[in-house]
């Protein structure tokens, strides 16, 4: 087992101030060879990754992340572009913004912090990245948890009525010359809080701490970075996707998904079956986001795969 101790390098170093929601948890900042990561970690066993997806931040874990930490080493990251994590320049090619950037970001970070094995916890884009990390490092990925997805290129496959009008922002934010960055800009919380009462199932979800973090961290860059990863996702990840489609995610895998999500008149589990060798799921009975309306099913459905 990788040893969890936290570590001083020249290449990251330790915040001393907490979200009020990870109070026992130790937050770092960690240069990698194109960024800035920033997270939380606490715990002292097998280490768990845990990504979030948007429009928030690591924080959408601080339900959950405290009940897997008494067992295993957590590390809650903000991507890249996201949260208070580095906001690299993109360029024609979306490239700085692709899965496969994202994911060596990630899997550099948990080599920086002693660990070259690991379990994955994803949702939504964060699961994205998840699933090219799988593919790029398989060594590097023991276990793996998708969070209310189907993959990138079966979705754009898919695209129906339905689709197109719960994910919108998939093909608002791809729109070139800084379209969708300046309508967004002119009401940014507007539009966070939308995106987020509107794919929810559950009353009072996110906390108001969750939330204060969410507007707080829902900057003009962040902005920008996001429409990136969605070009990128319209654009240089379906090459990736498409140059791989023959090969299979070899590591145990769990998925967990919304009934009430517009994934579920698909047949997630088979869609799965033909981009992963071992896989199981499990359907929860809330909106799209898992780990803050049900974290104690979520909790306890990672519990019982990871251990």
């Amino acid at each position: 087992m990788p040893d969890p101790t936290p570590r001083q390098t020249a290449n990251f170093k330790i915040i001393l101030t907490y979200p009020s929601m990870f109070n026992s948890f130790v937050s770092k900042q960690i240069k990698t060879s194109e960024a800035t990561i920033n997270l939380v970690q606490k715990g002292d066993g097998y280490p768990i990754l845990f990504l979030h997806g948007y429009p928030q931040t690591h924080v959408c874990w601080h339900l959950v992340a405290p009940i897997l930490a008494n067992h295993f080493t957590v590390v809650c990251t903000d991507l890249r572009g996201c949260g208070d994590s580095s906001k690299p320049a993109s360029n024609g090619t979306h490239l700085p913004y692709s899965k496969r950037t994202m994911a060596l970001d990630q899997v550099e970070v948990m080599n920086q912090l002693g660990f070259t094995k690991f379990a994955v916890v994803a949702h939504d884009r964060g699961a994205r990245v998840a699933h090219r990390m799988a593919l790029d490092h398989p060594t590097k990925v023991e276990k793996l948890a998708l969070l209310d997805i189907i993959p990138t290129s079966t979705a754009f496959e898919k695209v129906d009525k339905e689709i197109a009008t719960n994910a919108f922002n998939w093909f608002f934010s791809i729109q070139e010359d800084e379209l969708p960055e300046r309508l967004i800009n002119a009401e940014a919380i507007f539009y966070l809080q939308w995106c987020i009462k509107h794919w929810s199932g559950t009353k009072g979800i996110p906390t108001a701490e969750a939330m204060r973090e969410y507007e707080r961290c829902f900057t003009a860059e962040t902005i920008h970075a996001t429409c990136e990863e969605f070009r990128a996702a319209a654009s240089i990840d379906l090459l990736h996707d498409e140059a791989d489609k023959q090969k299979k995610v070899s590591c145990p895998t769990l998925l967990l998904w919304s009934k009430n999500s517009m994934w579920a008149s698909f047949d997630i589990m088979k869609i799965w079956q033909s981009k992963i060798e071992k896989v199981e799921g499990v359907a929860f009975d809330c909106g799209h986001f898992l780990p803050e309306e049900d974290p104690k099913q979520t909790a306890a459905a990672l519990m019982k795969f990871l251990m």
